[in-house]
């Protein structure tokens, strides 16, 4: 793997291949969301796979699903309770992905709900990417040349602040998965939208994180300002059964903390230092 990994940066470096700025899923693809939406829930199942004793909390299955003669890997999982001491839901996979695309975040792949073995579950089409974020930091592996380092502390940013508005207490190296063009996806929120009090008074990433500061330090505008519109009937509308309300209204009061860490640097940095187009 290291060897691997290690030859595919030096590709990037010698064919000057890396132009895109890390932070979206391409505009072609959100474009096809609805497609894909569709492909996982109407698939025919032609494979499937169970993920055991590799890491994965849930045990999700892997399924290749193929409909008129297009076939994509997607994984399903149906996490209910605490099953390792954490409150999981498959459900909060399906909100986790609607989140996305009422914020504009497009850092989550097409998620949907499927039955498989007769269970409800949520179904996430499967992004191929080169490694993940903890490959890239254990084998010490910089951000290409050809893409500025400013584009890839702006990816970061925004998996902080999507993140802190569904509290997502779970996210690690492991789930922040980096493609060969150098896009971040985000993957596994099953572990998110926590209602209590420890994810009202405070967001997680702040400079008052565990593991040292952690900052929303640049945000888009638009990005911002679709956080700012969020209401009740909003997230409802979007998320459906997904989520309680109670888990909703914990939304909204976060939607409020991250606003007001907003401001606070707008103040300490000044606004263009802070917001962009």
């Amino acid at each position: 793997m290291r060897k691997k990994i290690a030859l595919f940066f030096l590709a990037f470096l010698l064919l000057g291949t890396v132009g895109r700025a890390l932070a979206q899923i391409p505009p072609e693809d959100v474009a096809d969301r609805a497609k894909w939406e569709e492909f996982l829930k109407t698939g025919k199942l032609i494979g499937q796979e169970q993920i055991v004793d590799r890491g994965a909390v849930t045990n999700p299955w892997v399924l290749t699903l193929e409909n008129d003669g297009v076939t994509r890997r997607a994984l399903w999982k149906n996490v209910e309770g605490r099953p390792k001491g954490f409150i999981d839901s498959w459900k909060y996979e399906i909100a986790a992905y609607e989140m996305d695309k009422l914020v504009g975040l497009n850092m989550v792949p097409p998620t949907a709900e499927i039955r498989f073995q007769e269970d409800r579950g949520s179904c996430q089409l499967w992004e191929e990417s080169e490694m993940s974020l903890l490959q890239k930091n254990e084998n010490k592996i910089p951000v290409p040349p050809g893409l500025k380092t400013v584009n890839w502390n702006k990816a970061t940013y925004l998996q902080r602040a999507f993140d802190n508005l569904i509290a997502n207490e779970d996210r690690h190296a492991k789930n922040i998965l980096i493609t060969k063009d150098w896009r971040m996806i985000l993957i596994d929120h099953s572990r998110s939208f926590r209602s209590s009090k420890k994810f009202t008074a405070n967001l997680i990433f702040t400079e008052k994180h565990k593991e040292g500061p952690k900052l929303m330090s640049m945000l888009p505008r638009a990005f911002v300002e679709k956080i700012k519109g969020l209401t009740f009937e909003m997230i409802k509308g979007a998320v459906g059964e997904y989520l309680t309300d109670d888990e909703i209204n914990a939304i909204l009061v976060r939607k409020e903390l991250i606003l007001k860490e907003m401001d606070r640097l707008v103040k300490l940095n000044g606004e263009n230092n802070v917001l962009y187009d």
